[in-house]
């Protein structure tokens, strides 16, 4: 029989990084989804922006120059 993998161990989500204050207000560093409305963060990979809730995805298109 084969040993079973070790878990990984995933780090807590840090909700503060995703906002920055200026003067009396707070702005959002990250982009909302569409779909899911404005308590959703959007991750940011490689070349795309996806949620993590519903799946949305938008891909950054490449610009001629």
């Amino acid at each position: 029989m084969a040993e079973k993998k070790p878990r990984r161990k995933r780090k807590p989500v840090t909700t503060w990084k995703f906002f920055e204050k200026k003067g009396d207000s707070l702005q959002r560093k990250r982009k909302s989804c569409p779909k899911c409305g404005q308590g959703t963060f959007m991750a940011q990979h490689k070349g795309r922006i996806t949620c993590g809730k519903c799946g949305y995805s938008e891909f950054e298109t490449k610009k001629k120059e």
